[in-house]
């Protein structure tokens, strides 16, 4: 089976090609730039160099969200695009989940999370067990103070995991303590390769099914739907 994995839900751009169970190409950049410029060309160069054709896939999985709205929607009308134009399965899966996956072989909580800006995060809690990922706490778009508090509570080790680590290291060491375990930069970036396995025995969605997991409306909308209770309030 052949599986094309794309994730550009934040400033990461990955993605890669596993052959039956095997990551046989993979690449990510960590830049500020435009992801509608270099996804498809990323995408053609990375198959050309393995020789495999679009009509050689048998699926793709996507990263969808939370994280930067516009590379959410990026990668989810690519991938939806091509699934059906290739008639094959497609499917989604969270962002967090994926960044989580570079905490695998710790035996505790991992906290992945992305800066949502004005002290808020998307978060969530994971564990492995088994060699299987389980999610023990929510995803939330909340404050980090917030899940920090919750995460005290548990009163165990945590590993966290964000390419905005550096926003909030302080404030997790002052917190948690000891209880705290932040390792090296290059744990903190998701890969489009683990994108890949996480989704690998997911069952599809029907394309048309497939959104986005944006964990909050965005910013545009949220003031729509307030103006608009505020003028249905006032009728």
């Amino acid at each position: 089976m052949n599986i094309l994995a794309i994730d550009t839900s934040n400033q990461v751009l990955g993605v890669a090609l596993l052959k039956n169970g095997e990551i046989i190409a993979e690449l990510t950049t960590n830049l500020t730039k435009n992801h509608s410029v270099r996804l498809m060309p990323a995408v053609e160069s990375l198959m050309h160099q393995v020789s495999i054709q679009p009509e050689d896939l048998d699926r793709i999985i996507v990263a969808k969200g939370p994280g930067s709205y516009t590379g959410v929607r990026i990668g989810l009308s690519t991938a939806k695009t091509m699934a059906w134009a290739l008639q094959i399965p497609v499917v989604g899966v969270s962002s967090l989940e994926v960044l989580a996956y570079q905490g695998k072989f710790f035996n505790g909580i991992i906290c992945p999370f992305f800066d949502a800006r004005r002290g808020l995060v998307f978060t969530g809690g994971y564990q492995f067990n088994d060699n299987k990922i389980e999610k023990v706490i929510e995803e939330e778009n909340l404050l980090m103070t917030s899940m920090l508090d919750k995460l005290k509570k548990q009163g165990e080790k945590v590993v966290f995991l964000s390419p905005d680590i550096h926003e909030f290291k302080e404030l997790i060491k002052e917190e948690l303590g000891e209880l705290a375990i932040i390792p090296e930069s290059v744990y903190h970036l998701p890969k489009a390769s683990h994108l890949g396995l996480a989704g690998m025995n997911i069952e599809s969605e029907s394309i048309h099914e497939l959104v986005p997991n944006y964990l909050r409306l965005a910013e545009a909308e949220a003031n729509w739907q307030k103006s608009h209770k505020e003028h249905q309030a006032n009728e």
